[in-house]
């Protein structure tokens, strides 16, 4: 009895369907028109960040509540502390809008980094067909627009309502926000690498922002070349807020091009961009 031949597969297996050469691949670069993704991005993060007004009106109000505080406590009040006869709340504006910068740029980004990284959206950014840069540039993007923000309502409620003046030198002021914001972003991402989940995330980042705020002459002016300043010299919050004194012609007659505050944010921004790549990671930390 003849038994039937199995049949043997087809030697030519279908190949794999290629994909779309529109969809862009995770991290690819496509031209200019991808910087359109990246501005509907930093819309939808607007979106999301006005959508919770409650924590929109605590990210910005948090700096002005404490300059209009601080402003009516001090009321005509002056420093000297190596900084002449200037008005309390005048060193207060140019201090403020230096805190504005780091409060957005690396408290609120690094929470928000930790927060998304442990909520598994980092790897979900990761997946998607948009590429990888311009989202993450998106979250950047939109956290400094926060940022300056924060430093327009500081210098209308300082000018406004405490009669201070604008910074003295606006080349120099615009100097020192862009680095700062590089040093502060950069360190905020690499600060969000550091924090194992995201319940430690708000006790870490705050304790280790706040404290050297304290010390680096937020709140009370600190003497040039006292110890109080030499010790908070090897960190970048006091150069921030030291550049942005020197803007505003504090102490009169300073430079207002504070380049070795500059440079020192600009070290510490690349240390920050060091350890973001050596420990980033997209997936949460289990345990």
């Amino acid at each position: 009895m003849n038994t039937p031949t199995p049949s043997t597969p087809s030697s030519s297996a279908p190949s794999p369907p290629t994909p779309s050469p529109s969809i862009p691949t995770t991290g690819s670069f496509h031209g200019f028109s991808d910087f359109r993704l990246v501005g509907r991005q930093v819309w939808y993060e607007q979106l999301s960040f006005w959508l919770n007004p409650l924590g929109a009106f605590f990210t910005l109000g948090f700096s002005v509540i404490f300059l209009v505080l601080l402003g009516a406590i001090a009321g005509n009040a002056k420093i000297n502390s190596g900084y002449g006869a200037v008005k309390m709340t005048q060193y207060y504006l140019a201090s403020f809008a230096a805190y504005a910068i780091m409060a957005a740029c690396f408290t609120v980004l690094a929470q928000t980094l930790v927060n998304r990284r442990e909520m598994g959206l980092l790897k979900r950014l990761r997946l998607s067909p948009v590429p990888t840069w311009s989202l993450l540039s998106a979250i950047f993007l939109s956290t400094i627009f926060v940022a300056l923000l924060q430093v327009g309502i500081l210098l209308a409620v300082g000018t406004l309502g405490f009669g201070d003046q604008l910074p003295a030198h606006g080349a120099a002021f615009i100097l020192t926000i862009v680095v700062g914001m590089f040093s502060f972003t950069a360190l905020g991402i690499g600060m969000s690498t550091l924090v194992p989940n995201a319940d430690a995330a708000g006790p870490m980042i705050s304790i280790v922002f706040f404290l050297l705020v304290a010390f680096s002459g937020l709140y009370f002016a600190i003497t040039p070349g006292s110890t109080l300043a030499n010790i908070a010299g090897y960190f970048p919050v006091r150069h921030l807020i030291t550049a942005m004194l020197a803007s505003f012609n504090l102490p009169p007659g300073a430079n207002p091009w504070a380049w070795h505050d500059l440079l020192v944010m600009a070290i510490w921004g690349v240390a920050g961009v060091l350890v973001a790549v050596r420990r980033w990671r997209w997936a949460p930390r289990r345990g």
